[in-house]
Formats: C-alpha cells, sequence, structure tokens
C-alpha cells in the first residue's frame, strides 16, 4: 500500500498550481498573449547582470570542483560571505558556524519546524493571511498548525490575538514580513511590542517561544519602510532566507538559515536542523549556487518594474472600486472579492482568462491575490477585463 497522505498531497495540487497549470493549458489554446494569469510568484524580472557574469565566470573553472558536493552545512566561504554581509547590515555579530545553507526558503522552513518539534503536541502559530503551503509544513514536520484570524482592517500583527493563542505547547511563531499575500510590512514598534509580550509569555510557560521568520520578500519594499531584522529585537529569532524573488532565482532553489548565536539552545539548535536535513534527504545546497552567491552577496534588486507594475495595478483596480490593500512590499496586491465571494469572483474571472487566487488559500476568505511580478503590458490589458467583472 501506499502512504495515502502522500498520495493526496501529491495528487491534489495547491490552489495557486492549480491556476498555473489551468494557465499552461489555456495558452495552447487561446495562446499566451491571451492569457492574464496573476497566479503564481514567478519574477517576471531577470536577475542581476552580476549574478550571469559569475555563472559565466564558475562554468569556465574546474567542472568537478564547482559541481561537487559541499558539506552538508553549506561551503564555509559562502557562509562566512553571507554572515560578515549579516553582520555589517544589521551591526550585529553572526557567525559562520550561525548559517546553514539549504534548498531555498521552503527547506529552511521545514528543516527549522522539523528540528524544534519535540513533541505531537508542539504548536506553530500563523496570523491569516499566511503563505498556503505553511498547511502542508507544519503537520507534516510532526507540529500543529495554529491559525489567528487576520486583522482585516489593517492586516498588521494582531498581538492580543497571538497572545490569547499561546498554550503551554506552543512552540512558535512563523513571521512572513514583507507579507505575501498582502505585502504588509511589520513595524519596528510592532515587533518591540510583540517581542515583549513573547518574551513575558515564554517565562510565563517556562520555554522559549520561537519566531520563524520567512523573509524571502526583504529586498521587495517600494516605500520608506524599513523592515526591521527580528534577531536585533527579539534574539530567539530564527531566519529563513531565499535568494528567489531578489535576485530572481526561483528554480535554483537557494537559501539560508541564521540561528542567531544569542538564541536559547543555539548551540543545539544547528546540528538539530542539519539532523533534519538528513533526514529528509537533503545533502547539501546546490553547490554551484553556494558559489554564486557567495560573490554576489549584496547584489540588490532593481525594483523599478515591480515599483511600476504596483502602481498601475492598485490605482488601475481602485479607480475601477476595487478595495486594495496597499502593499509596501513583495510582489502581490491583495484586493476585497466583490460580492465577498473570492472562489466565485476566482472562477467568473477564469472565464475571461484572467487567473487570480482566491484568499481562502491563505486563510483570508473574501480576498484575493494578484501578482504583479509580470509584464507591464499583461497588466494594462487585463484592466479591462477586471472592469468586466465588477
Amino acid at each position: 500500500m501506499l502512504n495515502e497522505r502522500m498520495y493526496k498531497l501529491g495528487s491534489q495540487r495547491s490552489g495557486i498550481r492549480e491556476l498555473f497549470e489551468f494557465g499552461q493549458q489555456r495558452a495552447k489554446i487561446v495562446g499566451p498573449e491571451n492569457v492574464f494569469d496573476f497566479s503564481i510568484g514567478n519574477p517576471s524580472v531577470p536577475c542581476p547582470d552580476e549574478v550571469t557574469e559569475t555563472l559565466k565566470n564558475l562554468l569556465n573553472e574546474d567542472p568537478v570542483k564547482i559541481h561537487a558536493y559541499t558539506s552538508a552545512q553549506g561551503l564555509p566561504s559562502t557562509r562566512e560571505a553571507i554572515a560578515e554581509s549579516l553582520g555589517k547590515r544589521f551591526e550585529m555579530d553572526v557567525r559562520p558556524q550561525d548559517i546553514i545553507l539549504t534548498c531555498g526558503a521552503a527547506a529552511a522552513i521545514c528543516t527549522t519546524i522539523r528540528a524544534l518539534t519535540a513533541s505531537p503536541d508542539d504548536e506553530f502559530m500563523v496570523q491569516a493571511p499566511f503563505f498556503a503551503e505553511y498547511n502542508v509544513f507544519v503537520p507534516e514536520q510532526g507540529g500543529k498548525l495554529v491559525v489567528i484570524e487576520p486583522d482585516l482592517e489593517t492586516f498588521d500583527i494582531n498581538i492580543d490575538a497571538i497572545e490569547k493563542a499561546i498554550t503551554q505547547n506552543t512552540k512558535g511563531l512563523i513571521l512572513n514580513s514583507p507579507n505575501n499575500p498582502s505585502g504588509h510590512v511589520a513595524s519596528l514598534d510592532t515587533l518591540k511590542t510583540l517581542a515583549a509580550m513573547l518574551k513575558r509569555k515564554s517565562e510565563e510557560i517556562g520555554h522559549p517561544i520561537y519566531i520563524i521568520s520567512d523573509e524571502p520578500y526583504r529586498e521587495l519594499i517600494y516605500t520608506d519602510t524599513v523592515v526591521p531584522y527580528l534577531p536585533q529585537i527579539y534574539p530567539d529569532s530564527i531566519v529563513c532566507y531565499s535568494f528567489s524573488k531578489a535576485l530572481s532565482l526561483p528554480g535554483e532553489r537557494i537559501g539560508y538559515i541564521h540561528v542567531p548565536k544569542d538564541a536559547y539552545l543555539s548551540e543545539k539548535i544547528v546540528p538539530a536542523i542539519l539532523g533534519a536535513l538528513r533526514a529528509m534527504g537533503y545533502v547539501c545546497a546546490p553547490s554551484l549556487f553556494q558559489r554564486a552567491i557567495e560573490q554576489n552577496v549584496d547584489v540588490r534588486p532593481s525594483l523599478d518594474v515591480y515599483r511600476e507594475n504596483r502602481n498601475i495595478l492598485s490605482d488601475g483596480l481602485k479607480a475601477l472600486g476595487y478595495r486594495v490593500i496597499e502593499p509596501e512590499g513583495a510582489f502581490y496586491l491583495f484586493v476585497e472579492a466583490p460580492g465577498g465571494d473570492a472562489n466565485a469572483f476566482s472562477e467568473k474571472a477564469k472565464e475571461k482568462d484572467v487567473l487570480v487566487v482566491p484568499g481562502d488559500a491563505f486563510g483570508c476568505p473574501g480576498f484575493m491575490r494578484i501578482s504583479y511580478c509580470v509584464k507591464k503590458d499583461t497588466i494594462e490589458r487585463a484592466l479591462p477585463r477586471f472592469a468586466e467583472l465588477i
């Protein structure tokens, strides 16, 4: 017999992937230019020239060396480069041994959850709206997902609701800022208040409550808003980062975990994560891209295209009468579905080859996510169709 749970996960794609696959099939029938696919967060901006040049140069080196296994934790030189970059940028002591190279943020989050989960009763909180795959990541690594209801007015962190949800079994809080799907960025003051509450509650229940900070959109900010670095505010924060979005490398699966040296049991968390990597078959992150990141760790993306797309789509939808949650970061708009039923709206939009993701997938019914990491022309030509849908 097969593992029925795994069969279900493999045979029933996420709502985002279903829409993406639908768009691929429709493109074969009506032409790709006639499908307005806003479903998936696939960067439409090429990776920076510096990264491309680095890859070309690396491929001219010894092929045995550049494609060989690295240590499970990652190349020492790459970890040193990341640690030095984080240390300078955030004015804190980051050591190479605090860094673990991973196959993107998904592997980072899953292995961190697995390393922290000591009991099937361990709970990990997340506030809606949240990345849909947390619904899979947490239970499949042995924990329980506890969903905190969203604040539908501000989409800010609902600290009171989080405090009320904390139990003796609370092991961690997964925090994603800039947020997918809302684009909201948690402020420094909000995070300081959250940190104080978590510290107090940790003392009450007798063990730390970790923050798992999911940060693939850290560099994608369109306002003067600053994205605080959580270990500066709350030492029991474990950062899970990916270069996928900032450097337009989603398919290369390269990221890292930073376990701050001042985190509780940090000297045991790192080997526990390495054990989770071993148990899950992650021998090492892609060696070619470890080397590429080492030379480009401080490269930042050009945000001009995303900023223009954001403004065109947001302004266009608001002019049509849609309620738009103005994003400060990432590359998504979270929009209230006219009529209140996002699933019905999504199905109606599909009839016009406009693909938007219902907010139910993110724990937030009644809203929809529209990804604007697409061609500007796609947005401009889609707006008349959005006009027909309202």
